[in-house]
């Protein structure tokens, strides 16, 4: 009961009417992804898992949900002006989602992207309709640069996970898998880098099964939520490493209040562990993963969950895939490492 009265008490940035009201908003547009499970998997677990498929969402990530909520959440005026978004850390896929978005809207997405970001990513945007402004490779350059389009244009400024209407869109993913899919889940395992994501699903699937756990799956070389989590505050990091480069963004001041009251724990993982879970998920899911997505398995797979005696009960888990867009040319050197 603690759970719920949290969720229904305590003020976020989003919550259960702004999560079935983002769901409404954007169910004509978006995929109910399917949820796939594998005995074999379950052996090798030693529960039942049930993976909520995002991979195979619009744009190839949950992002499109999100984004989709912001900017069909903006009204007539708002919208004709345009949406304008940069590159936050690692987080490239997001560009494409609100370029993808956009589009379907029919207005303008101005895309603040460094000169020096991969090819196949700038091409993404553009094949999903995105206006291209590029900007020197630092923070400042692309700060003053999407100023600049803010300033010329009147556009909306979005931010790929610390937005209200971004965190509603990402819930949407807790009431398909508990309300339509898999209602006996337990435990949802969901990966977390800015905390988007994880906030929205925690905040809807917390108001629907106050005892369900919540477990945050994070890359030993980005740990700055397993950090926060213990230190009580957010804690960024000078520099990450890992093979999970969609996992390397920091929590947000929307996003930490969720994480720190509704998430139940951090399950932190090698990167060779979150590698194996990439080729389970090939092998025998048949389901292309990026890293990031591949990571709730490399979680429920990894000693420090199996051996953890608060987590003996977690027995019907729901694991989100969260993303498959794979850069092949680093998927075959880690596979190869």
């Amino acid at each position: 009961m603690e759970a719920e009265s949290q969720v229904r008490e305590v003020k976020y940035s989003a919550d259960i009417s702004s999560i079935k009201e983002a769901q409404a908003r954007i169910k004509p547009f978006i995929h109910e992804t399917p949820v796939l499970s594998s005995e074999t998997l379950n052996l090798i677990a030693g529960r039942q898992l049930f993976f909520k498929c995002e991979c195979f969402q619009k744009g190839g990530a949950f992002k499109f949900r999100g984004a989709c909520n912001a900017v069909f959440s903006l009204d007539d005026d708002q919208a004709a002006k345009g949406v304008v978004t940069q590159q936050v850390r690692f987080w490239l896929v997001f560009l494409d989602a609100l370029s993808l978005a956009a589009k379907l809207r029919g207005i303008p997405a101005y895309i603040v992207i460094p000169k020096n970001a991969p090819k196949c990513k700038v091409e993404n945007v553009m094949r999903y309709g995105g206006q291209v402004i590029w900007s020197e490779p630092t923070m400042q350059s692309r700060e003053s640069t999407a100023a600049k389009v803010l300033q010329e244009t009147g556009a909306v400024l979005l931010h790929p996970y610390n937005d209200e209407r971004i965190i509603s869109g990402q819930g949407t993913i807790s009431l398909e898998l508990l309300e339509q899919q898999v209602p006996q889940l337990d435990t949802i395992i969901v990966p977390i880098s800015g905390g988007g994501l994880i906030s929205g699903v925690a905040l809807a699937a917390k108001y629907i099964n106050p005892a369900i756990r919540v477990l945050a799956a994070e890359p030993k070389g980005a740990n700055d939520a397993a950090q926060s989590k213990e230190a009580g505050r957010i804690i960024t990091l000078p520099e990450t490493n890992t093979v999970a480069d969609g996992l390397r963004a920091f929590l947000g001041d929307l996003t930490w209040p969720v994480v720190r009251d509704l998430v139940d724990g951090v399950i932190t993982v090698e990167d060779k562990e979150i590698i194996n879970a990439m080729k389970l998920c090939y092998e025998i899911l048949k389901v292309a993963v990026e890293p990031s997505g591949a990571i709730g398995l490399a979680a429920v797979l990894s000693d420090s969950f199996k051996n953890n005696t608060a987590w003996k009960d977690c027995t019907n888990i729901g694991i989100v895939l969260s993303g498959g867009n794979v850069d092949l040319g680093i998927l075959w050197d880690s596979y190869t490492k």
